[in-house]
């Protein structure tokens, strides 16, 4: 096989474009790890569970099958979205979950009581000002594989060799 410089610099840098633009790049949350993200939080059926970069819904999904729980999902990317609304049609739950294409850092996350991040270290750090600013005292926080800096997790826990680590907004 023949290495072409010009065909891999061009997709590399697309890739930096999109990961650029997005923050970070869709990587699913393992079914194992979803579970015990949303058991941690103790979602139950009067929760909102706020998905923040949602890719194919699998975490509000989930959060109304096996929680009885809402969901919310935002993502950047459109074909996600529409991904994620076929997923929650598939699952019987599209009445019990929203999804919404747009950025995370506009998003209203008022009417949450659970927000759920799998977005990298730095997302999460920009993020914590309008966690704090925008969930009302009790709501959960559960990111996956990344913590919050200095924020002191309330629980941590290693899922298949993973980190989820939860906070309470207090």
């Amino acid at each position: 096989m023949r290495f072409n410089m010009r065909w891999n610099l061009a997709h590399l840098t697309f890739a930096l474009f999109v990961f650029q633009q997005l923050d970070a790049i869709f990587l699913p949350t393992p079914a194992a790890v979803v579970t015990e993200m949303l058991r941690m939080a103790h979602v139950g059926p009067g929760d909102v569970v706020y998905d923040l970069g949602s890719g194919d819904g699998r975490i509000p999904i989930a959060a109304a099958k096996e929680f009885g729980a809402r969901g919310v999902g935002i993502d950047l990317d459109e074909t996600r979205t529409i991904e994620a609304r076929e997923n929650a049609r598939r699952a019987g739950v599209d009445r019990r979950v929203t999804f919404i294409t747009g950025s995370l850092y506009d998003a209203d996350l008022s009417g949450a009581t659970v927000v759920t991040l799998y977005m990298g270290q730095a997302v999460n750090m920009k993020m914590r000002p309008k966690l704090r600013m925008e969930l009302k005292p009790g709501s959960r926080v559960v990111s996956h594989a990344f913590d919050m800096g200095d924020w002191m997790p309330d629980e941590t826990r290693t899922v298949d060799g993973r980190p989820v680590f939860l906070w309470t907004i207090r």
